[in-house]
């Protein structure tokens, strides 16, 4: 993408564990660049490093080298607590398991990031339960994970992401626990998201068919961009 445009830039990032001869290169130089609005799909095999780029991106990890830029300000340069702020106000993130707490409500599920804000109880609930109709759960406020299917789950996690009305949407493998037409739907759900709301997504995948909603592929292999184009067969 042009780099003038850049909502997000990865320089030269390595990403090592380990020292000496036990040491592990996740990621070795990697080059990208995400414009606000995209939605990019980021594939590859096991240990290609995708997860390990996702956690950068999303400040839950920092580079051993090279810079990472979220609108012109160099992230790797942060402090842990700046890191968090921008985590907490510009990002969200969607997992595989849902990483809902079992015996909490949607509507208190939802409003947790709004907590660590410091929202009043009346904009919390508020905007957890604007949250919960966008994601086409109006009326399930009350219900706990263990009353919801797994696709109601994962709407429940999106309605959590999306709460903070956040930049950019990180989402590691959101389909993965799912059957095929509830993972359309929740990608279909995704694809809004990103149109009407102008949202960036970052979705890792291994599954073609999931990718295949976003309109551009990043592939990974052995800790480097193997190929960097737009989807092949876009929905």
């Amino acid at each position: 993408m042009s780099g003038a445009a850049a909502l997000i830039r990865l320089t030269g990032v390595t990403k090592a564990y380990g020292r000496g001869q036990a040491a592990f290169l996740a990621l070795n130089g990697i080059d990208l660049s995400i414009a606000a609005g995209e939605f990019v799909a980021i594939m590859g095999p096991s240990g290609s490093g995708k997860s390990t780029v996702m956690n950068i991106l999303g400040c839950l990890d920092t580079p051993t080298g090279g810079s990472y830029e979220f609108e012109g300000v160099h992230v790797e340069q942060l402090t842990r607590k700046q890191r968090a702020l921008l985590r907490r106000h510009y990002l969200g993130f969607v997992f595989q398991g849902f990483n809902l707490l079992a015996r909490t409500t949607a509507l208190e599920n939802v409003e947790l990031p709004l907590i660590y804000r410091g929202e009043s109880a009346a904009r919390r609930h508020a905007g957890a339960r604007s949250a919960l109709a966008q994601v086409g759960l109006a009326g399930w406020e009350t219900h706990t994970p263990g009353e919801l299917s797994g696709g109601q789950q994962q709407r429940v996690a999106i309605a959590r992401a999306i709460v903070t009305s956040p930049a950019v949407l990180l989402a590691d493998e959101p389909t993965g626990n799912l059957d095929t037409a509830t993972s359309r739907e929740i990608m279909d759900l995704l694809t809004g998201l990103n149109r009407e709301r102008g949202i960036t997504v970052l979705m890792v995948t291994h599954e073609s068919e999931m990718a295949a909603y976003a309109r551009r592929v990043v592939h990974f292999i052995d800790g480097r961009v193997a190929s960097d184009g737009a989807s092949e067969h876009p929905r």
